[in-house]
């Protein structure tokens, strides 16, 4: 039988529970991306200073410390497009706890290693992220593994959702939040502990143009598969599973727009932050601010954050995109 979905209590007590666990991580002021788009205040969700370099350490931690003893014994497995496996080897080597993570062949090499970096084993599976939580399905039950889902699974969003506490707490006049979009989790979670606290708040998904499962699933009103193509956001990549159970239904209830931005605004954005806020952003981090600097705040609010969701990106191809390399 599936789990109920999650509520702002479960966040609650995902905190509780994360307590001592995961970063507090503070909000940055950006007066260029204020300018740039006309609004009174830009705020950035630092989640680049979490200890895995992602925001997935709270979800892959809650998830995880909610499995049972049995379980955690014989080890947990996860399929990701990266951050999730990261977040999960992370959490599970803090616990004690032997890892497996499968990764399609899109995932870059460096996200890879730096799953193998934490201890944990890597299973390449298929060319698409279906493929690989196919395998990581197929592990669990051979194994008896805990399987940690990387986004639609109720502890996961929880444990997302501590964000979005964390937001409304420290930037209490708050009227407008992107949030980078790909299967949900991070959106359900956060989307759901925020409204909870400001339901006036204007909520903005963000995708890129490349391979937006959920924008498709959300215009079909049902979930859809879209093509994974390779885009700087490789952390947006992958569907959202056509037996989403979760974070479908909570996109739709808590979306209030949904934005796509194409692979040179994701590069120019991955440019200003580094230019003018001296931060070291993936793709699929800029795309919040992205959608900034073409001018306007959807929904036409004046007090704006974005979630710099992590910095788990191959300097030396950030360093070709600082310096101008074509992406086109």
């Amino acid at each position: 039988m599936a789990a109920e979905p999650p509520t702002a209590l479960d966040v609650y007590r995902a905190r509780a529970r994360l307590r001592g666990r995961v970063a507090h991580t503070p909000l940055l002021p950006a007066p260029r991306l204020a300018q740039l788009s006309g609004a009174e205040q830009v705020l950035l969700k630092l989640e680049t200073l979490q200890p895995s370099g992602s925001f997935k350490l709270r979800g892959a931690t809650n998830a995880l410390l909610c499995l049972d003893a049995d379980a955690l014994q014989r080890g947990v497995v996860t399929a990701s497009t990266g951050n999730h496996g990261r977040a999960v080897a992370w959490a599970a080597r803090a616990a004690g706890v032997a890892c497996t993570v499968c990764l399609s062949s899109l995932v870059p090499e460096h996200k890879a290693q730096a799953v193998r970096d934490r201890g944990a084993a890597v299973v390449r599976a298929g060319s698409d992220q279906n493929a690989a939580v196919t395998e990581a399905l197929r592990l669990a039950s051979e194994h008896g593994l805990g399987y940690i889902p990387p986004f639609d699974h109720p502890d996961v969003i929880a444990g997302q959702g501590t964000l979005g506490l964390e937001l409304l707490e420290d930037a209490t006049e708050l009227d407008t939040l992107l949030i980078p979009l790909s299967g949900g989790g991070l959106l359900a979670g956060v989307a759901l502990a925020a409204k909870t606290i400001n339901p006036a708040l204007h909520i903005v998904g963000v995708s890129p143009e490349r391979g937006a499962a959920m924008i498709a699933s959300l215009a079909a009103k049902h979930p859809v598969d879209v093509p994974e193509e390779p885009t700087l956001a490789d952390s947006l990549g992958g569907g959202i599973g056509l037996d989403n159970r979760y974070t479908f239904a909570l996109a739709q209830q808590l979306l209030d727009d949904v934005v796509q931005v194409s692979e040179a605004e994701i590069a120019r954005a991955m440019r200003d932050l580094y230019c003018h806020e001296r931060l070291v952003t993936e793709g699929a981090a800029a795309v919040g601010a992205a959608v900034l600097a073409r001018g306007g705040v959807p929904g036409g609010g004046r007090r704006v954050a974005t979630i710099i969701t992590g910095n788990n990106v191959d300097m030396e191809h950030f360093t070709r995109i600082v310096n101008g390399e074509s992406v086109e």
